[in-house]
């Protein structure tokens, strides 16, 4: 009560509730964001291991209608670009753009001819780190990797 006997209303926050009201938005948002990025690492596997599965797919095509592998050098720009040896390469090539796809990254995929696997060859990405081996989002990803 003030001096003539009335009550006094209170207005505004004070400083306080204020920074528990920070404090709390913060730590939401620090959740949220947390969330949010994992999903977006997860994405960009998800959609590396389908783009490996779309160029596999495309260069066992090349072989079944070729009678053979690309060789190193030509890589996987042999799915866009006809060889000079080409025969029954079809019309607009074997991907349906005129480019070769990188992967979620945006790096180039990876083409070896007779990998370590034993298998005719494999198409990989390096992961979200760029760098060869790692784990979870850093991992390399291979086209003959089980989905």
């Amino acid at each position: 009560m003030d001096n003539n006997g009335k009550k006094r209303l209170r207005r505004g926050f004070t400083m306080v509730e204020l920074m528990a009201v920070l404090i709390i938005l913060g730590l939401l948002a620090a959740v949220v964001v947390k969330n949010f990025v994992g999903q977006v690492d997860r994405g960009r596997v998800i959609t590396t291991k389908a783009s490996l599965r779309q160029l596999h797919t495309a260069i066992n095509q090349f072989q079944m209608d070729t009678g053979r592998w690309p060789t190193q050098d030509e890589g996987l720009s042999i799915l866009v670009q006809p060889p000079a040896d080409a025969r029954n390469w079809p019309p607009g090539g074997y991907i349906e753009t005129v480019e070769i796809p990188q992967d979620a990254w945006g790096r180039d995929f990876i083409f070896e001819l007779v990998p370590e696997s034993g298998k005719p060859f494999v198409i990989k990405s390096l992961g979200a780190d760029g760098q060869v081996g790692g784990e979870g989002y850093n991992a390399d990803l291979l086209s003959t990797d089980p989905s």
